[in-house]
């Protein structure tokens, strides 16, 4: 066979697999739509409720929140609050469990992500609403509830007095093949695998006391140069499908700090998850998705794909860092991910009315 022959074979191959690989990708696209609105906020009775606060006693502010809440319930005449301080070893885990058999009527979780993710993953299911009086850096489900995260007054006011409303949440299962670890956690915003855990696990935390969320695009600008991975993805009942990706993450809503719109068009109770694959390989394409993110263009890049599922499967050869909300979880090679249609229930400001 002539070489110039095989050449065209060789190619004419070659665009036919890129060819029914792209349609693929395109197919996943499809596969869900926006099935819902967001949920009117309700008025919360104004009844006697038995309040606890977990708090982590680290963050600035915990001693004005506490005050507000003493003084708030006292002029409501309700019994007075429990408090419960978080600890390094658990964020709040076993305090909000502990507020669960004390008969909590409102559980306030005062702190930042972290602490606000354990507080809202005990309270699934139950229908105790979660008050969120935000503390932290990032406060990315308090901006996403739209509270105003530098008013901690207007914070214990809705937290006590104000609408609610039931969000989804996401679990995402681990599974590390190589050491066998397994385990399970639930996110309220944002969790992911590859780049952005990197960064996560290797945030300067004395950098972000000082500038706050910030100190992110530090520990990004230092991972930017890593290679891709290699994943097998497959979105609800879809065939998997192989990626090279830096990150793959998993938004049940999509606002992020300085007003970033990172996935637009996100609900947080609409009972399916966005998913978003980042793959850049050079400056060039850091700067084309850092351009589509912070200007909204409607063009596709090939750098930035979006998706929606309701659960969705990732494997990968070696180990990957993956986060939940911020917060590292480990390394994984298997990573199983579903949302929990309006599985917790938070208070809320007014609909129309800032915190």
């Amino acid at each position: 066979m002539p070489t110039e022959v095989l050449v065209i074979i060789i190619v004419a191959a070659f665009l036919l697999i890129a060819g029914f690989s792209w349609l693929g990708v395109r197919k996943l696209a499809q596969k869900h739509t926006r099935s819902a609105v967001a949920e009117s906020p309700h008025k919360v009775q104004t009844l006697a409720q038995q309040v606890v606060f977990v708090y982590n006693p680290l963050k600035a502010g915990t001693e004005a929140a506490k005050s507000l809440l003493l003084r708030s319930t006292s002029l409501a005449g309700w019994p007075e609050p429990i408090f419960m301080e978080t600890t390094a070893q658990d964020p709040g885990h076993a305090m909000a469990k502990a507020a669960l058999l004390a008969k909590a009527d409102v559980v306030i979780a005062g702190g930042g992500d972290g602490t606000v993710r354990a507080v809202g993953e005990t309270l699934r299911h139950t229908d105790v609403p979660l008050g969120i009086i935000p503390l932290g850096t990032g406060n990315l489900l308090a901006r996403n509830l739209k509270l105003d995260v530098n008013d901690i007054a207007a914070n214990v006011q809705v937290a006590l007095f104000g609408h609610q409303r039931h969000i989804d949440s996401g679990l995402m299962e681990l599974e590390n093949e190589v050491t066998g670890s397994v385990s399970k956690h639930s996110f309220m915003v944002i969790a992911g695998l590859g780049m952005d855990a990197e960064v996560m696990n290797d945030t300067n935390s004395k950098l972000k006391k000082s500038v706050g969320w910030l100190a992110y695009s530090e520990a990004g600008l230092r991972h930017m140069a890593g290679r891709r991975k290699k994943i097998s993805i497959a979105l609800d009942d879809q065939p998997a499908q192989q990626r090279k990706v830096r990150s793959v993450l998993f938004a049940n809503c999509g606002l992020l700090p300085g007003g970033i719109d990172f996935v637009p068009g996100a609900l947080i109770d609409d009972g399916v998850l966005d998913v978003v694959v980042v793959s850049p390989r050079s400056a060039i394409g850091w700067l084309a998705m850092a351009g589509k993110v912070v200007f909204q263009h409607k063009n596709h890049l090939p750098v930035i794909d979006f998706y929606r599922s309701q659960q969705l499967v990732i494997r990968t050869v070696m180990p990957v860092e993956t986060q939940a909300d911020g917060d590292p979880c480990g390394k994984a090679t298997l990573v199983k991910v579903r949302v929990e249609h309006q599985a917790v229930l938070v208070r809320v400001p007014a609909p129309n009315t800032p915190a």
